[in-house]
């Protein structure tokens, strides 16, 4: 039976934990990604994964105790399309000419985008640790991607910036269908997950060149994106979604890109400069704001108001 969204600190609690979880799965999950582009296509890859998630969340519902019968089908298409499908496609395309570093950071403009739309559409009204955490980000990320030394190709970076803003828009979709409808969440991420799936199989089979090479590490690379990074990592988003604010969920997911940043460094040699390691700094600092005790917060307000 679906369950009205959640309001208490045990709750908000998990959603911490799975923020934790989910940062682990998806930043080493660039590194998946990018390393199976040489088996697959970008396209027939991102199809493949979508397709796998959504069966074994299908699995998943009547084991769960869940009917099968989908939600209201607005919110399924919505979320499916500009979450599942967008998101998925345009940062799986992004990967063939943009490092997985650099392509996991512009897509985690992301929360910029959310509290942009969260303010148009949901009356989510940042707070001022917000305002100064958004800033202190908004810098960060710029040193890491470092406009003024270009070292991507154009339409790379435009499609891992049009992952994260269709990522954003399928976000503030669930969070409103969370808010006015009582949905499952699980019965949500499986059925949004089906529908990005059949987008995304169509495109794959309307552009299908190269034939996919069904080598070990392929298999390999597929489960992990198969159960942790798209069954597990979407039920794990969208569980964060329902129980915090859409602006800050958003935010917080900024872990995500510096951790890649450093799977990048370690694993593809992908090494970090100055500029980027201090915008990496500067993240890290916006996100322990955004954990600065109430009493902190009432603290900085009074000293911004002070100087009205």
């Amino acid at each position: 039976m679906p369950l009205p969204p959640p309001r208490d600190a045990k709750t908000q609690r998990l959603a911490v934990l799975a923020l934790a979880a989910l940062s682990l799965i998806w930043s080493y999950n660039w590194i998946v990604t990018k390393a199976v582009l040489r088996y697959a296509g970008a396209l027939d890859f991102a199809a493949l994964r979508c397709v796998c998630g959504a069966a074994l969340l299908l699995v998943m519902l009547p084991l769960t105790g869940r009917s099968l019968k989908p939600p209201p089908w607005r919110p399924v298409l919505g979320v499916g399309v500009l979450q599942a499908a967008g998101m998925t496609g345009f940062s799986q395309l992004a990967l063939i000419a943009g490092g997985a570093g650099k392509t996991a950071v512009l897509v985690y403009t992301m929360p910029f985008w959310v509290m942009a739309l969260a303010a148009l559409f949901l009356g989510e009204k940042p707070r001022l640790p917000q305002y100064i955490a958004t800033g202190i980000a908004a810098l960060g990320l710029a040193l890491i991607i470092e406009p003024w030394h270009w070292r991507g190709t154009l339409l790379s970076s435009l499609l891992a910036v049009a992952a994260g803003a269709s990522w954003a828009a399928g976000s503030v979709v669930a969070k409103q269908a969370f808010r006015h409808q009582s949905i499952d969440f699980l019965s949500l991420v499986t059925w949004q997950m089906a529908a990005g799936a059949a987008v995304l199989s169509a495109l794959a089979i309307a552009t299908h060149k190269t034939p996919i090479i069904w080598s070990p590490a392929m298999l390999l690379a597929l489960g992990y994106n198969a159960l942790p990074a798209t069954a597990l990592g979407w039920s794990l988003w969208l569980f964060i979604l329902r129980a915090l604010p859409a602006g800050m969920a958003g935010l917080s997911t900024l872990t995500i890109p510096v951790m890649s940043v450093l799977w990048a460094l370690w694993l593809l040699g992908e090494r970090p400069g100055l500029a980027e390691s201090g915008g990496i700094a500067l993240i890290l600092l916006a996100l322990a704001l955004m954990g600065v005790p109430g009493s902190w917060r009432v603290t900085l307000r009074r000293f911004f108001d002070a100087r009205r």
